[in-house]
């Protein structure tokens, strides 16, 4: 089943649907101390109304960690739910340009993109009526939603997941009033903190995220096993393999990655390469580059790009990366990188761009 499976008419959004989960369950990994603590500061804000905002329920870092971190949330208490913007091609098209701008890629807005970003920001406020008492949202697809709503009895926080410390100012600027009517926001790292905020330094606070040690993606799996899904795909798995898994996004570099490869070939002839990502509904731009890489690699049998369409899910993902001899993540810009921690979490090898979170991690 799609974890879209419930539309809420009423609030123009996809309420997402979620497995249950139990904060307790992860007792073992982080000892009792830990838990004890965030049951502490759980208690005080038992029944809280939260509400999560962001673009897409599949296929990104976001979705990934909204996932596991609303169901954590009711586990201990609090009334959390997590909504996502109905899917709309050109604005997702317009926030995607928004989303390389704020990493620093040359863009200006045209009046036709500012117009199609607040048309769909104000549909979504003016159909918001449920009753929050904080209101999260996530990057730049839902920022003006706070402007376009009023403050309706709620904190309202914008947690930012990428690196904002030097956009382009043209696009900045369009974004920065609207960011600026947050009563809070959250960054992975204090570098990342763009100019121009008038958010006061107290309401400023730095979360690295992290990954969930019991989802599908990252739990423990058998050898043989993961050598059995990885081998389905035509990878030879008594051969070396080098991996990325990231969506395809230009900050990411795969050609890079392609290049790389190409060189070790010369010096390793047995080498295999696999990038493996996720197609996602609020990145269109994925699909050109995901064409690109395919024409890239044409007429190579031990270069493959595999997706979500061709049946890469979780648990295959957990698989390559446990397979792969060194699973590599070549990122220009990065505002965390979770691939890296997973990784890392399965005793791979990994070898990453010096860039954004990632050192947070190596």
């Amino acid at each position: 089943m799609s974890p879209l499976s419930v539309h809420d008419r009423a609030l123009n959004a996809v309420r997402v649907s979620l497995k249950k989960k139990s904060l307790w369950d992860y007792e073992r990994i982080v000892g009792s101390d830990v838990i004890d603590e965030i049951r502490s500061h759980a208690e005080v804000l038992k029944g809280l109304r939260l509400l999560q905002l962001n673009a897409t329920a599949a296929g990104g870092g976001v979705a990934e960690l909204l996932t596991s971190l609303v169901p954590l949330l009711r586990s201990v208490g609090l009334d959390a739910e997590w909504m996502v913007l109905p899917e709309h091609a050109e604005f997702f098209e317009v926030t995607k340009r928004f989303h390389n701008a704020l990493q620093g890629m040359a863009y200006i807005p045209t009046d036709n993109d500012v117009a199609s970003y607040l048309d769909q920001n104000r549909l979504s406020a003016e159909a918001l009526t449920g009753t929050y008492d904080v209101i999260v949202t996530h990057d730049p697809q839902p920022v003006a939603v706070r402007h376009f709503a009023g403050r309706r009895g709620a904190t309202w926080v914008w947690r930012c997941h990428i690196d904002t410390s030097e956009p382009r100012p043209e696009a900045w600027d369009v974004l920065r009033p609207y960011v600026n009517d947050y009563d809070a926001a959250v960054f992975t790292m204090r570098e990342f903190v763009p100019p121009g905020l008038t958010i006061p330094s107290e309401k400023l606070l730095f979360v690295p995220p992290g990954i969930d040690p019991l989802s599908s993606k990252n739990r423990r799996l058998p050898r043989s096993l993961s050598e059995e899904v990885v081998s389905e795909f035509g990878i030879d798995t008594r051969r070396p393999l080098l991996t990325q898994v990231s969506r395809f996004d230009p900050w990411k570099d795969p050609i890079g990655v392609i290049r790389i490869y190409r060189e070790l070939k010369k010096r390793h002839p047995a080498l295999q390469l696999a990038l493996v990502g996720f197609m996602a509904h609020d990145d269109p731009e994925a699909w050109r580059i995901y064409a690109s890489l395919e024409s890239e690699i044409a007429g190579d049998a031990d270069a493959y790009v595999f997706t979500n369409l061709d049946g890469v899910g979780s648990l295959e993902v957990n698989a390559f990366q446990r397979v792969s001899d060194v699973v590599v993540q070549k990122s220009i810009r990065e505002g965390f990188g979770l691939v890296v921690s997973e990784a890392i979490w399965k005793e791979t090898p990994v070898v990453a761009g010096d860039t954004g979170g990632i050192p947070l991690q190596m």
